[in-house]
């Protein structure tokens, strides 16, 4: 982004966005979900928060990051585009699932081991990107975006952007937005009904894919973002009316949903009620981070430079501390606040000391040169 125009409000949403992501991964062994490693004990009210936020924060991760990578095309052709991308997303990549993946599958796996090195050349035979499928997916969809990007940035592109912003400045026009997302998660379910966040899984792909093009339609029509400004009380009613359907279908009864819907429908009404409350929590953050945070501060500027990292790292720790956590004989509500604690001190020294200061690790890292 271009220092005399950076959207610090945008910066901000990406790192409270991967705060997020660590905050969800923390808590995840004792949800009662499917994690590398569970506590023996689980709490269901801790799950019946994580499913809200997990309808949120990955797609604004998305769309934060197609917005990006609008500014990123914008002081560079797009040969130097695919070079940049491949330096800040292939290299972290590529050493995360060598150096720092395999740790995760050493102590989800102990018992099939008797050492970390007994583990390391299989590892190496079977490389698996983890929490890391999100840089994988972040390079593929950045590069075939790039005739979408040219395309919109030309003066083709101005009847699309004309007839995008006409349904923008209307009232419900931002929210009718969640149609095609609607479409696209409905179908794709139906030929791909996997969770896999693998990049040939196409339900997932073109779901995330969806908030990553809306981000950079946002940016390439600027006037969005003043519609965005503009009716974010009246998106915050449609948020808070979408959250109520959500949780009211979330917690109906088994017994009486399987009564009146078969089973494919409740799937269906599952992909729409979440679908609603993502859309509409996000435009109505995108409006208020406006008025929040579109200010410049020291804070943010260490926060955005050790973000990338921060991410790279943080499911590892996790996943290390927590084989050891959840044998502790404490209650959950211990548990958590230590494991928090811990990882996130962990991360910080790794990161002060072993990342920020050195030129090959920050490169390892996705990080820009030390100025």
């Amino acid at each position: 982004m271009q220092k005399n125009n950076r959207r610090y409000d945008l910066d901000w949403w990406r790192v409270i966005a991967i705060l997020a992501v660590f905050l969800h991964h923390v808590g995840m062994p004792f949800n009662g979900d499917d994690f590398h490693i569970m506590n023996a004990e689980s709490s269901k009210a801790l799950d019946d928060i994580t499913v809200f936020f997990e309808q949120i924060r990955l797609p604004l991760l998305f769309l934060i990051s197609g917005t990006g990578t609008v500014f990123a095309f914008s002081k560079r052709k797009w040969f130097q585009f695919i070079g940049e991308r491949s330096y800040r997303l292939l290299i972290p990549l590529f050493f995360g699932v060598v150096l720092i993946v395999p740790p995760q599958i050493y102590f989800e796996n102990i018992q099939e081991y008797s050492s970390y090195f007994q583990l390391y050349p299989d590892a190496l035979l079977h490389l698996k990107t983890n929490h890391l499928w999100f840089i994988e997916n972040l390079f593929y969809i950045s590069i075939i975006s790039i005739p979408i990007i040219i395309l919109f940035k030309s003066k083709q592109s101005i009847g699309v952007k004309k007839l995008l912003d006409e349904i923008a400045s209307r009232k419900y026009g931002l929210f009718l937005w969640v149609l095609p997302l609607l479409f696209i998660k409905i179908v794709s379910k139906d030929f791909y009904p996997s969770d896999s966040k693998d990049i040939t899984n196409l339900s997932s792909t073109f779901f995330f894919g969806y908030f990553f093009l809306t981000g950079i339609l946002m940016t390439t029509t600027p006037n969005i973002w003043n519609h965005l400004k503009r009716h974010r009380k009246f998106n915050l009613r449609i948020a808070i009316a979408c959250i109520i359907i959500f949780y009211g279908y979330y917690f109906l009864p088994e017994e009486i949903a399987s009564k009146v819907f078969s089973l494919k429908v409740r799937w269906i009404i599952w992909y729409l009620v979440t679908c609603l409350v993502s859309w509409s929590s996000i435009i109505t953050l995108l409006g208020y981070g406006q008025f929040w945070f579109n200010k410049s501060s020291p804070l943010l500027t260490k926060l955005n430079e050790a973000i990338y990292p921060f991410y790279i790292l943080h499911q590892t720790v996790i996943v290390v501390l927590t084989f050891y956590i959840v044998k502790l004989n404490l209650p959950i509500f211990i548990k958590i606040p230590i494991l928090l604690k811990s990882s996130l001190l962990i991360i910080i020294i790794l990161y002060r000391f072993l990342i920020y200061p050195f030129k090959l690790t920050r490169i390892i890292f996705g990080m820009k040169k030390n100025e």
